[in-house]
């Protein structure tokens, strides 16, 4: 079990939000964090801490004066950590390389692969050819709705008809490297995981997998080890300390060794 460190980006600036309430519309998002550091002090930090593997996501709609500004701010993040980060937000075919270029290590996708609501295998392979599998991680973030956590895209703002499952993780796990699961019920709430995404993740094994949504305190960590057999990496977001909340990032990576 591993430490995934985050650098979300919204309108330019590093921030924690509520997942659920992140609008295109006026690019609006309830905040709990705005920091007054940029993109590149964190990756700076996380390269210190030798904490690879974490991810920078551009939170804005790709073509707007703001995704620019945030796309400028994850630039400054890669040329610090070269090779720490994965990039997520606006990736398709066209622009994939750029940022590998640029010093991601992988690309996070979801809405180019999950378009107008479902699995498009062409788009799917199309990024997978684009990157190789092997610098490609599939964001299936989701939302229980009646009961069935759904696949979430276009900032977690629509549904798709997908199921996040264990067949659904193992008919997709030849595309990609990773996968990277936020619960968006959860997500910036700091009220604890999503019990019911867990199990599910608790139930695969093939692929690398990292979990986000919730994670408010050392004990919620160590319950997801237990649970998940210590094979599911946890990122933290609103509820650490070089975020403005209580848990402290040093006392989480001693636990964790």
């Amino acid at each position: 079990m591993r430490f995934r460190p985050c650098i979300d980006i919204h309108n330019g600036k590093v921030k924690q939000i509520v997942g659920s309430s992140l609008k295109d519309e006026g690019n609006m998002a309830s905040e709990n964090f705005v920091s007054g550091y940029d993109s590149a002090y964190y990756a700076r930090l996380f390269k210190e801490k030798d904490l690879a593997g974490g991810h920078a996501i551009i939170l804005n709609k790709r073509g707007t004066a703001e995704y620019e500004a945030s796309y400028a701010e994850c630039m400054k993040a890669l040329s610090e950590y070269p090779g720490g980060l994965q990039v997520g937000g606006g990736i398709t075919p066209d622009n994939a390389a750029d940022f590998i270029d640029a010093g991601a290590s992988h690309v996070i996708v979801t809405s180019y692969v999950f378009s107008d609501g479902k699995i498009k295998l062409e788009n799917l392979e199309k990024i997978s050819n684009a990157v190789t599998p092997e610098k490609l991680v599939l964001d299936l973030s989701c939302k229980n709705i009646d009961g069935r956590y759904m696949v979430m895209t276009d900032r977690w703002q629509k549904q798709t008809d997908s199921e996040l499952d264990r067949e659904l993780l193992v008919s997709l796990s030849d595309y990609c490297n990773e996968f990277l699961i936020h619960a968006v019920d959860s997500e910036g709430k700091s009220r604890g995981p999503e019990k019911g995404v867990l199990r599910i993740l608790s139930e695969f094994n093939d692929r690398p997998v990292t979990y986000a949504g919730g994670i408010a305190s050392y004990e919620d960590i160590a319950g997801i080890r237990d649970m998940c057999g210590g094979r599911v990496d946890v990122t933290i977001g609103s509820a650490l300390d070089i975020y403005g909340g209580s848990l402290k990032l040093d006392r989480i990576l001693e636990c964790l060794r």
